[in-house]
């Protein structure tokens, strides 16, 4: 190359001055790059340091120190009195298009587990009227985390370092009572594993439980986060219909028996709100035990009911050990943080944990511990009692609201428990243009019929209808919501 145009070449280099990253880091990272491009190729001869200054208007010493840099790294070759050369021994680059498979595609489980969420929604933007799946945070006792972290953070020990791939121990006991009190779980501490939020327990499950081609059933209409994982297990997922019972074991027991997983909302159906009948959960445990097949209870917002007892969760019937529970904590705490369990029959439990121990090691330990003393000097209990009684506040409003202003449009369905409530047209109204009509208006309405299977049959097909959000929504903006909601189903 002409001394001219790698002068030119040289003066081109890219510097910020003032910018928080040394020059001579920035020196480094330019003539690398060049290198690595080929703009400077191997056997060049770079002009001496005095007039690498003087072009780029540098000290000497930043030239030292990133001819330094780059000649430990291999890229420069040079000695006192020789000169300073681009090394012989980087290769040519080759033009992209010469490469074979640069584009290099994902395997079939890698675009699996791509395409297994898109069809998730997920939220955007500020809250809104009507969210669904979204608690109060404003009712958090940030204050009293905050000091139970902080009091965690001044006394490290330990602890501190790899943890069980289980969960923080004291938690897992203290979830063990919790669980036993309130949902009639049966377990010991050993059989519970602390997950990073229970779509990580689902992770986990389909992927240990199941073979690529294996059936599982799927509620159909059902949550599809859930349904993702199945899918990315590369599990032939098999919709199952619900209705007012709950799940229709009959249905897939004639159409798919050889199921090997069943995933069930039993005490709160994702979306629909039923419960689970009791002639159903046994029919359930009968066909699961009977072909040795999983069922995996997701038992999402169970603390949150709002007339009569809290039912008995799936797993407190389980005779069989065929039952995997699922929780979490982001309906109770607050989502950002992340924190879920399962509670595995007993002959699980430690494949669950190496499992885990594979995924990521250990879910972060001082939350758990921050969430451990949160229980355990009762701010848990008085947390999730403050935060129903507000729930049932909002969602006597939001029914109101519906009844008052749109009873003539809009029938409720179950609205006992949940942080949501799905609402069926009585009219013949296109849930999706309905939806898309409220974005426009600054309101998410979400349709029921994005919770259905797309390969289920007309068995499986739900009246239209939308699930509307009330927990987090402030009765402003719910008011809002509904009048917006009522102008669109009228044309207005």
């Amino acid at each position: 190359m002409p001394a001219s145009h790698l002068n030119q070449l040289i003066a081109a280099l890219p510097l910020q001055r003032g910018a928080s990253e040394p020059l001579f880091r920035q020196l480094y990272a330019a003539i690398k790059a060049a290198v690595l491009d080929g703009r400077m190729s191997p056997g060049m001869q770079l002009p001496p340091t005095r007039d690498f200054c003087r072009l780029l208007a540098v000290s000497r010493q930043t030239v030292l120190n990133a001819y330094a840099l780059l000649t430990a790294e291999g890229y420069l070759d040079g000695a006192v009195g020789r000169g300073t050369f681009v090394s012989r021994e980087v290769p040519l680059p080759v033009p992209p298009a010469a490469v074979p498979g640069l584009l290099r595609p994902l395997s079939a489980r890698g675009q699996g587990v791509v395409t297994a969420m898109r069809q998730v929604a997920f939220h955007r933007g500020p809250l809104r009227a009507f969210r669904v799946g979204m608690p109060r945070i404003d009712h958090f006792p940030f204050d009293v985390w905050n000091r139970l972290e902080a009091r965690r953070w001044r006394r490290p020990d330990h602890q501190f370092g790899y943890g069980d791939p289980a969960g923080y121990l004291q938690l897992r006991e203290l979830l063990c009572v919790y669980l036993k009190a309130s949902r009639g779980v049966q377990c010991t501490p050993q059989q519970i594993v602390i997950t990073s939020g229970s779509q990580q327990a689902l992770f986990l499950l389909s992927t240990i439980l199941l073979a690529p081609g294996d059936a599982a059933w799927m509620e159909s209409p059902g949550y599809r986060g859930a349904s993702g994982p199945l899918r990315a297990a590369g599990a032939c997922v098999f919709p199952v219909p619900v209705d007012a019972q709950g799940l229709d074991v009959a249905y897939g027991v004639a159409h798919c028996p050889q199921a090997k997983l069943a995933y069930v909302t039993p005490s709160h159906q994702m979306p629909l709100g039923v419960s689970m009948s009791l002639p159903r959960r046994l029919a359930l445990l009968a066909w699961a035990a009977h072909n040795k097949a999983w069922l995996v209870e997701d038992d999402y917002d169970s603390e949150y009911r709002y007339s009569g007892a809290p039912l008995a969760s799936l797993q407190s019937l389980d005779r069989a050990g065929c039952v995997v529970y699922v929780g979490t904590l982001s309906k109770v705490l607050f989502p950002g943080l992340r924190l879920g369990y399962m509670v595995a029959p007993p002959a699980l439990a430690e494949a669950l944990v190496q499992a885990k121990a594979v995924m990521d090691r250990h879910t972060a330990i001082v939350p758990q511990m921050a969430l451990a003393d949160f229980i355990a000097e009762g701010h848990f209990g008085r947390h999730i009692r403050r935060t129903r009684d507000s729930n049932a506040e909002r969602r006597d409003l939001l029914v109101r609201g519906l009844a008052h202003e749109l009873g003539d449009q809009l029938a409720c369905g179950p609205a006992d428990s949940g942080l949501e409530l799905c609402a069926y047209f009585r009219g013949g109204h296109d849930e999706e243009a309905v939806s898309r009509a409220g974005l426009a208006r600054g309101i998410e309405l979400r349709p029921l019929g994005h919770y259905a299977d797309p390969a289920a049959g007309p068995e499986c097909a739900t009246p239209p209808g939308l699930l509307l959000g009330f927990a987090a929504i402030p009765p402003a903006e719910m008011a809002h919501g509904l009048q917006e909601l009522g102008r669109i189903l009228r044309g207005r």
